[in-house]
């Protein structure tokens, strides 16, 4: 349904999903560049905010607002043209209409304002944007400490999570419809579960039923999937973090994509 091509100089080609209005009427194409992978160079790269906008934008080109083009780039070795054109900018980027737009506020503020549907997926929403702020701060301070006291602070603000779900009784987070804080929340629940499976050992508690049911509802998404780093790749960006080289076989693997929930709430 959404195929992703990568960036090359002189042409620039991407996953398209082109749409038409009810009223017959071709809607704007909105172009998004995105990191690609540092292992291959051009799947879809593990950026939290490449893909966040990925998944904002993808909803809306399922309510065909916009037609959606994507495209990676390979920043380990960025064509010419794309630094003629862009400079010492980093991907996320959006295109609309022939204007780059370049940093990730600015990016939020033109998909709320200026995309056709797009002030729908921002819900204002204090007590959801409090719950989530820290998630990936913790994280973070997990992967440099990775001992106990950090991965009960990273278990503690996702409880805070799972109980805001629980009471809600939502299948997201501030309603039955995703809004902008699922798209930048589910990123980063990833990232812990892959990531933080790969360098502390670290597994989200089943008990915190709330939490997995969300991210078994968000996995069966096409926003999710389709914008959905492989796992190799989202551990590769934490070993250059941290300076740990790349090993070739890596490089040769099939990608994989984590997706198992607890077999408690499999049924």
């Amino acid at each position: 349904y959404c195929l992703i091509h990568f960036y090359k100089r002189h042409h620039r080609s991407g996953c398209r999903m082109a749409a038409e209005a009810e009223n017959g009427f071709n809607v704007p194409e909105i172009e998004l560049i995105i990191k690609a992978s540092t292992i291959d160079g051009r799947r879809k790269g593990a950026c939290i905010f490449c893909q966040e906008y990925f998944m904002d934008l993808y909803l809306l080109a399922e309510l065909k607002t916009i037609s959606l083009k994507i495209t990676t780039v390979d920043m380990k070795r960025p064509p010419a043209d794309f630094r003629t054109n862009f400079e010492a900018a980093q991907p996320p980027i959006l295109i609309d209409n022939g204007v780059a737009v370049l940093e990730n506020e600015k990016i939020e503020r033109h998909i709320m304002k200026n995309i056709p549907g797009g002030h729908n997926l921002f819900v204002p929403d204090q007590e959801v944007s409090k719950k989530i702020e820290n998630v990936y701060s913790k994280f973070k301070h997990m992967l440099m400490k990775r001992d106990d006291v950090s991965k009960k602070a990273m278990t503690n603000i996702l409880t805070k999570v799972n109980d805001m779900l629980a009471e809600k009784t939502t299948r997201f987070l501030t309603g039955d419809t995703m809004c902008c804080f699922d798209c930048e929340l589910m990123p980063k629940l990833q990232h812990i579960r892959v990531a933080g499976a790969f360098f502390c050992d670290y597994e989200i508690p089943a008990e915190l039923t709330a939490l997995w049911r969300y991210i078994k509802e968000m996995y069966q998404l096409d926003a999710f999937s389709q914008s959905s780093p492989a796992d190799q790749d989202i551990i590769n960006i934490y070993k250059q973090q941290q300076g740990v080289r790349s090993k070739k076989h890596e490089e040769l693997e099939s990608p994989s994509y984590t997706t198992s929930i607890p077999s408690t709430l499999a049924a």
